[in-house]
């Protein structure tokens, strides 16, 4: 019997049943396995996650500490009430209100208490100073009547009352700049501008990959709306801490990036999304830096869009950054543009979306060097990671050329005109070599 259950155990345990005697334990009493692969044995340790000096949304990761001199704050009451976020907004909004209505309430009860009013205002031949007024309440109800302007007609002050109505013209401005403080910080405290920044996107990467024989880093930048942002400009900057000559440390340095001042590229109309290119040159801070040297920099690239909302005319800022790992190295940005019948259509699907191109992993520098002193074939090799033999078949090359690039050659050998310059591109460089095979 026992022979019996050892088989039916082993036959369970070959074709993957759980036998019926092993009970599951809890999930929570349940120990994790521990892979025993190399590969995780080995394993790199994983990266220490970087701090973000500009979130991905625009807001800035710094905060101020221990600042004493907070009387500045109050100096500039106005701005310091519209930075509050809105709870405080809303409470500060009621507490001021409430306080100056019991403020001036106080002053209507003081007046009738002084006068008597509240003795004798049922008495007949008693003038009181405000009518009905016989209680706190009551002159906490009329304060609100008098600075809202309610009139309810029930109290009323009388003409034989000059602290009165000296009162009433106090309460009646001191009310008017109240509610014009108030209003004023809520108003401008909803139509913000940072609301619009929301519909003004960044690319979640930027990338670097080669543009008309140039090293380029590139980020797209788009606009959800209908009305647009006029006057609309963008900078960018490397935030990067470095060591000087003389040794001195600079956390968060900042450098300027590029991006078409001196040319006017910087003024942008966003009507569809742009790609924003930043020319690597010699006076880029990215010019000496090759793939394998930029995968060990920790930098940070924050991007800031600014212009004029086209409904409200207020200046609106939008911004994000790029960290390090966020830079991809060989790779462009897919189109979202096409042409539909009537109109151009963009296709935010793709908004994010990169593909992979050759690339060099030199530097700018570097490749800039190999170009100058062989400007055609080194943009072969350096395009191409890997060597391509090249064959030349008369008859397959021209079968593979189209009716009109046969007629431009033909055209040409009978005209004996000399070829021109290549422009730098792949397909004119690949078919370099083709050519020397033809006069040899």
């Amino acid at each position: 019997m026992a022979g019996d259950s050892r088989v039916l155990m082993d036959h369970n345990m070959e074709i993957g049943v759980t036998p019926a005697q092993v009970k599951k334990l809890p999930k929570h009493l349940r120990e994790p396995q521990i892979s025993t692969e190399r590969t995780h044995l080995i394993a790199d340790p994983a990266k220490k996650p970087r701090q973000r000096y500009v979130q991905k949304d625009g807001k800035c990761n710094v905060h101020h500490g221990n600042v004493q001199e907070t009387y500045r704050y109050l100096s500039d009451l106005f701005t310091t009430l519209v930075d509050l976020r809105w709870r405080l907004s809303f409470f500060i909004f009621t507490l001021v209100y409430v306080v100056n209505w019991l403020f001036f309430g106080f002053l209507w009860w003081l007046i009738a208490l002084i006068r008597g009013d509240l003795v004798h205002g049922d008495e007949e031949g008693w003038t009181p100073c405000v009518e009905n007024l016989n209680s706190f309440v009551s002159a906490f109800l009329f304060s609100i009547e008098t600075e809202t302007t309610i009139g309810y007609g029930y109290r009323v002050i009388t003409e034989k009352c000059p602290e009165g109505i000296i009162l009433l013209l106090v309460q009646a401005i001191l009310g008017s700049i109240v509610n014009a403080m108030m209003v004023g910080c809520m108003f401008v405290k909803i139509s913000q501008p940072k609301n619009r920044a929301e519909t003004l996107m960044f690319s979640h990467n930027a990338v670097i990959s080669v543009r008309d024989n140039k090293m380029c880093l590139m980020f797209r930048v788009g606009d959800l709306r209908n009305s647009h942002i006029v006057e609309a400009s963008i900078r960018a900057k490397l935030i990067r801490s470095q060591q000087t000559k003389e040794g001195e440390f600079i956390p968060l340095n900042q450098t300027d990036i590029n991006i078409g001042f001196d040319t006017g590229d910087d003024r942008l109309f966003l009507v569809s999304p742009l790609i924003i290119s930043h020319e690597i040159n010699e006076k880029s801070p990215f010019w000496e830096m090759s793939m394998a040297q930029m995968e060990k920099e920790e930098f940070e690239i924050v991007v800031i869009l600014e212009g004029m909302v086209e409904a409200t005319g207020m200046t609106c800022q939008a911004r994000s950054s790029y960290l390090d790992t966020e830079v991809l190295w060989g790779y462009r940005f897919t189109p979202v543009l096409s042409l539909e019948k009537g109109f151009y259509e963009v296709d935010y699907n793709n908004f994010h979306d990169v593909y992979e191109t050759n690339t060099p992993t030199c530097s700018a520098k570097e490749m800039a060097a190999k170009l100058r002193e062989e400007p055609l074939l080194p943009q072969l090799s350096l395009l191409s990671p890997e060597p391509k033999m090249h064959t030349f078949d008369p008859l397959n090359r021209l079968s593979q050329q189209d009716p009109l690039s046969q007629d431009e050659e033909n055209e040409e050998r009978v005209s004996g005109g000399d070829r021109g310059e290549t422009n730098g591109s792949a397909a004119a460089l690949e078919e370099l070599p083709l050519a020397d095979g033809l006069s040899d």
